[in-house]
């Protein structure tokens, strides 16, 4: 059993991450939890965004209503989808900072993972920082599964681990990559972005070996881009193996920060198309 938090706004973008998840996990027994957070801001200074002060009869009776309505035509929506009985959904509707309603429901309803649509040309670039999604996948140290506006489901054949050697990844980490390998048969591929002439350190090439005995049993194989920039080694890779899902530790602040928030060129296309599912320790 598997529980999911999708987080909603009811945009198109929040409706494909949901589409999505049900087809990832069309062979998995899941709760899915759609969680829909009202938040009212008020700009004192025009820069600074406080909570208002809490009138509780209008929360229940205007904000949060509306938001019930919403979340019911949504569970009408989902229900006109293929059925499948593994699938069980339940609403939860907040007046919350985003973060803390996230964070809370985490705990409380011990979350496996979190499903986050995105929107934007270069999405992660242009909207996700200091966004909603921005914030959710460096602040909440839960697992997500990040879906832009444009991913449409297909057979997870191939999972691109870009990664530099310079972390040991525990074992914890490794195995949510390996679960997912296993419930799609996918062939997971380490790919490392590296400058001309790079060479590899000891520590980075003990590391390479303990991803290969890791994942020994599973279909990988090792690959490296020369490209000094990071993101378009990135990108051209995607392009060349067709993959259909980028892993990333969230830990390795470095490379993570460099492949979501600072691509360097007008549009990348992972960013729009291809789902990212995001690790923390």
């Amino acid at each position: 059993m598997k529980t999911i938090l999708i987080p909603t706004d009811f945009s198109e973008n929040s409706w494909n991450a949901v589409k999505y998840a049900l087809e990832f996990f069309k062979n998995t027994e899941c709760d899915f939890y759609l969680l829909h957070v009202s938040i009212i801001y008020n700009y004192a200074s025009g820069e600074t965004p406080i909570m208002p002060p809490i009138n509780v009869e209008f929360i229940d009776k205007t904000v949060l209503k509306q938001a019930k309505t919403q979340l019911e035509k949504l569970l009408k929506k989902i229900d006109l989808l293929p059925h499948n009985p593994k699938h069980h959904f339940y609403t939860l509707n907040n007046y919350d900072y985003f973060i803390d309603a996230v964070r809370a429901q985490v705990t409380e309803k011990n979350i496996d993972l979190i499903v986050m649509g995105t929107k934007g040309a270069s999405g992660l670039k242009k909207v996700m920082i200091g966004s909603n999604t921005g914030d959710l996948i460096t602040r909440v140290k839960c697992p997500v599964l990040i879906v832009p506006e444009n991913a449409v489901f297909k057979e997870i054949k191939e999972i691109a681990f870009p990664t530099d050697y310079h972390l040991f990844y525990p074992t914890k980490i490794l195995n949510s990559i390996l679960e997912f390998i296993k419930m799609h048969d996918s062939s997971l591929r380490i790919v490392h972005i590296t400058k001309k002439d790079e060479e590899f350190t000891e520590f980075q090439l003990e590391n390479k070996e303990f991803l290969k005995n890791f994942f020994a049993e599973e279909k990988h194989s090792f690959h490296k881009i020369t490209n000094k920039n990071i993101e378009d080694g990135v990108q051209s890779f995607v392009e060349s193996r067709d993959i259909n899902m980028i892993t990333m530790i969230a830990k390795n602040l470095n490379l993570f920060q460099r492949i979501l928030f600072r691509p360097t060129v007008e549009e990348i296309s992972y960013h729009t198309e291809i789902p990212f599912f995001v690790l923390h320790e």
